[in-house]
């Protein structure tokens, strides 16, 4: 894989966790049990998601929209929402300064959509 540093990125995000589905083959990045990120190689019948290695990322509809316009390497979710999901191929010329971006958002977004108590605890913030 070429950006041999995600793993560690991602699991450098504050309250990260990850474990591996054996049923799907991914490796699974979360928030308390809510996926932002997910490394998989799918085989070859999957046409164009085949045989490439890939991390599924949350993303904002309009900008995912933007992101496959600029970037042949962004494709909609593999298995995933495909209006909110973003699949980045991993093996292709995505600048490795968009792919960290785009891990940080995905992980901001669900942070976000976790209850307020939770995301302060994960963050270590006082309530405001």
């Amino acid at each position: 894989m070429k950006y041999e540093w995600l793993d560690g990125y991602l699991l450098s995000l504050p309250g990260a966790e990850k474990d591996y589905k054996p049923e799907w083959a991914w490796f699974r990045y979360m928030i308390r049990g809510k996926l932002f990120a997910a490394v998989c190689s799918p085989e070859a019948k999957y046409r164009t998601y085949g045989g490439h290695d890939l991390v599924n990322l949350k993303c904002e509809p309009s900008r995912a929209e933007l992101l496959r316009a600029e970037y042949p390497e962004i494709l909609q979710g593999f298995y995933c929402d495909k209006r909110t999901w973003i699949a980045c191929l991993l093996d292709g010329e995505l600048p490795g300064e968009v792919l960290r971006d785009l891990c940080a958002e995905s992980h901001r977004l669900v942070l976000e959509k976790l209850p307020k108590y939770v995301q302060r605890e994960i963050l270590n913030t006082k309530e405001k």
